[in-house]
């Protein structure tokens, strides 16, 4: 055998091995890209599927209910491709399909859950937070409409003031009911400045009504007392800092 072919043989083998690893790479990075794609899907399905069902049902609405379900739906069809034998997988697409034909009458079975202390209005909150990130994102990727999305950001914001007029008015009637007239005084004027702060005050103005009657009401009964409300840290004090302010989350828009 010639020098020269021993030379093609030898050069024809790198070229086959170099192909062959190069082949194998691509292969597994394919891999784990439908790895990725497949996690991030199933991540946000859990996510909307968890919103649809645990949110509180003074806050869920027919609409609501029916945007949650048809993005269920997208990420359930996205899914199936990368999970074809997932009968359960299957199954819930049908369901889904049938709940969303149902427009506005869609069943809305999400039990009311009363904002009556600092850990539940947080957990609403995250609730919220994580709802405004997936309309943002579903958003940007075009699977909600811009003007949709808008519409349901400044819902969610409202949903947010909602909890907060529903957990300061809860506080200030536990106080009451506690003869705690100067806590419930605090919370009551947290309510009003909370939505004397809102972009749109006149949008609650019921709602302001209401806390300043209760706060006038409990300034009353502490001037009534005659004793001081004593400046120490409460509940109040240490836990609502955080649940008081307006929220970066929230003053996003879709295009950020």
């Amino acid at each position: 055998m010639s020098p020269l072919v021993i030379t093609i043989l030898i050069a024809s083998g790198i070229v086959a091995l170099i192909a062959i690893a190069y082949i194998n790479h691509m292969v597994e990075n394919n891999k784990l890209e439908k790895a990725r794609i497949k996690a991030d899907l199933n991540d946000r399905l859990r996510r909307c599927t968890d919103l649809a069902e645990a949110l509180p049902g003074q806050l869920m609405t027919p609409a609501l209910k029916l945007l949650l379900s048809g993005l269920q739906l997208h990420f359930s069809q996205r899914m199936l491709p990368f999970d074809k034998s997932n009968n359960a997988l299957k199954a819930r697409i049908e369901e889904l399909r049938k709940l969303i034909a149902q427009g506005e009458s869609i069943p809305v079975n999400n039990p009311p859950q009363p904002i009556l202390n600092e850990a539940k209005a947080k957990e609403v909150r995250f609730q919220l937070e994580n709802l405004h990130g997936q309309l943002t994102r579903c958003a940007k990727e075009g699977i909600v409409p811009a003007n949709e999305a808008k519409h349901w950001l400044k819902e969610v914001r409202n949903m947010l003031t909602q909890v907060h007029i529903e957990f300061f008015g809860n506080l200030g009637q536990q106080a009451l009911q506690q003869n705690q007239p100067g806590q419930a005084r605090l919370a009551f004027e947290r309510g009003v400045q909370y939505l004397r702060k809102q972009p749109d005050p006149a949008t609650h103005q019921n709602a302001l009504k209401k806390f300043e009657a209760q706060l006038a009401r409990a300034n009353a009964m502490v001037l009534e007392s005659g004793k001081p409300t004593p400046d120490q840290p409460s509940e109040l004090d240490a836990g609502l800092e955080s649940l008081g302010g307006d929220s970066e989350w929230k003053k996003k828009n879709i295009y950020d």
